[in-house]
C-alpha cells in the first residue's frame, strides 16, 4: 500500500509545486511507483511535467465533482514510473460543488483509497489555500511535506497551517503526521536563510529535513520546458538536491518501519 504525501503551505510562492514536481521524478528514478495529484487550479505541476491541461481528458476536476475513477485520469509523464493526475483552471469551481457533496472533506481520500495500491507514493501538490479542496487532500494524506521559504515573513505563516492540521486531526484524520519542514530557496550566503533554517531546527527538531533546496537557475528554467530538473540538467545544485531529498525521505521511511 503507497504512502500519500501533501505538499501544502497556504502562503504561495514558497516551493510547492517545484517541490512536488521535482521529489516525484527523483522517487521515480529511484524506481518506485509515483502518482502525482495536481490539486492546484493553476496546474503548474501539469504544465511543469510537459502535460497541456487542455488536452487533458479527464483531470482531478472529474474526480472529485463527478466520481469519475483516478485510475482513467491519470497520464504518463516524461518520467518513467511517474504519473499524474492534471489540473485545469476549472477547479476553481470544484470548491462551491463539493459544499453539496455528502461526506465532503473525504471525497479525494476515497478516490485515492481505489489506486494506492498500484502506487509506493501518491504526492499530492495543494494550492496556496486552506479550502476544501486543500482539506479533501489533507484529510486523504498519511503525512504532510511544508516547504518553507528561507525568509522571516515565511516562518510566520505556518502556525495557520498547523492550526489547520491539528483541527483535521481532530476531526478527519487522527493519522496525519507531519513527513518534514523543507527550507527552500536556501542561499547559505545569507546569514538570514541560515537564521531561518536554525530557527526551524529549534522549533521543530528532527521534523525538518537536513536536505535544503537551493536557490537555482536551472530549477527555476526547467518547467518552462516542461521537465523536472533532473531531466533538463542531471548536474544542477535544484536537481541533485531533489534527489538527496527522495533519499533522505526513504531513509526515514525505513527508520520509521524498524523502530
Amino acid at each position: 500500500m503507497g504512502k500519500t504525501i501533501a505538499i501544502a503551505n497556504q502562503k504561495g510562492g514558497v516551493g510547492k509545486t517545484t517541490t512536488a514536481i521535482n521529489l516525484a521524478a527523483s522517487l521515480a528514478t529511484n524506481r518506485k511507483r509515483v502518482l502525482l495529484i495536481d490539486a492546484d487550479p493553476q496546474a503548474n505541476a501539469t504544465s511543469g511535467l510537459g502535460v497541456d491541461p487542455k488536452q487533458l481528458t479527464a483531470s482531478i476536476y472529474e474526480c472529485l465533482v463527478d466520481d469519475y475513477p483516478m485510475h482513467s485520469c491519470a497520464v504518463d509523464t516524461c518520467i518513467e514510473n511517474l504519473k499524474i493526475i492534471g489540473s485545469r483552471i476549472d477547479l476553481v469551481g470544484a470548491e462551491l460543488e463539493l459544499v453539496s457533496k455528502e461526506d465532503r472533506e473525504n471525497v479525494l481520500r476515497h478516490a485515492i483509497d481505489d489506486i494506492k495500491k498500484d502506487y509506493d507514493y501518491v504526492l499530492i501538490d495543494c494550492s496556496p489555500s486552506l479550502g476544501l479542496i486543500t482539506v479533501n487532500a489533507l484529510t486523504a494524506a498519511d503525512s504532510v511535506n511544508i516547504p518553507v521559504q528561507a525568509e522571516y515573513f515565511a516562518l510566520e505563516g505556518i502556525s495557520k497551517l498547523l492550526n489547520t492540521i491539528r483541527i483535521i486531526k481532530g476531526r478527519l484524520n487522527p493519522s496525519l503526521k507531519i513527513e518534514g519542514f523543507l527550507l527552500t530557496m536556501y542561499d547559505a550566503r545569507l546569514r538570514l536563510a541560515n537564521q531561518i533554517f536554525e530557527e526551524l531546527k529549534s522549533h521543530f527538531g528532527d521534523m525538518v529535513f537536513n536536505t535544503v533546496i537551493p536557490r537555482n537557475i536551472k530549477l527555476s528554467e526547467a518547467p518552462s520546458h516542461g521537465l523536472p530538473a533532473i531531466l533538463y540538467d542531471p548536474t544542477s545544485r535544484g536537481a541533485t538536491s531533489h534527489m538527496q531529498l527522495a533519499k533522505e525521505l526513504g531513509i526515514r521511511e525505513r527508520a520509521k518501519v524498524m523502530g
